[in-house]
This record gives C-alpha cells, sequence and structure tokens, in this order.
C-alpha cells in the first residue's frame, strides 16, 4: 500500500502542466472522482476551462490506470491526449507521470485512510 502526499499531487501536476503548456487544448476534462481533483488543478495552471464531458482537442486525465476501462472510453476522441499520475500498465496510447507495480494498492490525498479496506473492496467487486 503506498499513501500519495499533496506534495507528490503538486509535482505531478507541475510535471503535466510542463508537457501541456504549449500544445492548444480547448478544455481539461477529469474522469470521477480521482480525475477530478487533477482536472481542477491543471485547469487552473494551465489556464483552460474545466469541461463538464470529454470532447475533441482536450486533455483527458485521471487519477489512476489500473484495467483501462475508464480511459478505453475516450481513446476515439480527435485531438484530445489522456494523462493519469499512475499508471499500472506501461502507457501505450496515454501517458502516465508515474508508472508502479500492477499489485500495489494507491491510496490518493483526497481518500480517507480509514476508509482504504471498504475502498479496496468496493472497488475489486464493481471490477471482477
Amino acid at each position: 500500500m503506498k499513501k500519495l502526499s499533496w506534495t507528490n499531487f503538486d509535482e505531478c501536476i507541475y510535471s503535466i502542466s510542463n508537457q501541456c503548456k504549449n500544445k492548444k487544448f480547448e478544455g481539461v476534462y477529469g474522469f470521477p472522482r480521482g480525475g477530478l481533483c487533477l482536472a481542477v488543478a491543471l485547469s487552473h495552471s494551465l489556464g483552460l476551462p474545466l469541461l463538464n464531458k470529454p470532447r475533441n482537442n482536450s486533455l483527458i486525465v485521471d487519477d489512476i490506470y489500473d484495467t483501462g476501462y475508464t480511459l478505453e472510453k475516450i481513446r476515439h476522441i480527435k485531438g484530445s491526449e489522456a494523462y493519469v499520475w499512475i499508471s499500472k500498465k506501461q502507457p501505450t496510447w496515454w501517458n502516465s507521470y508515474k508508472n508502479i507495480k500492477d499489485n500495489e494498492w494507491i491510496i490518493f490525498p483526497w481518500e480517507n485512510i480509514n476508509s482504504v479496506d471498504k475502498d479496496r473492496e468496493m472497488y475489486y467487486q464493481s471490477r471482477y
């Protein structure tokens, strides 16, 4: 189990902002829940509007690439680029700030440390 901090979050935002600062995105979309935190911070950092749905030429973000199920939904969107904070797979068509082992459980700074076991159980029930 690895707990990430708000300082780690800031470092991720800084890195993604630097990679995207010269790109012409229409806005930033973040998948609920964890992607929203990234999207709001990147929207401010890049001076782009926060989008309520993914669209062409947008920066699309999520907290983690685990199974790929979430990001596959937006793969077809023209001119968009996808970024995740953490990827459990080697990125192919998406970008990641950090890659980790597939079996490592991540606790993001906005998550409640006291709910980790319940959150993990709910996640596995929803995926398998």
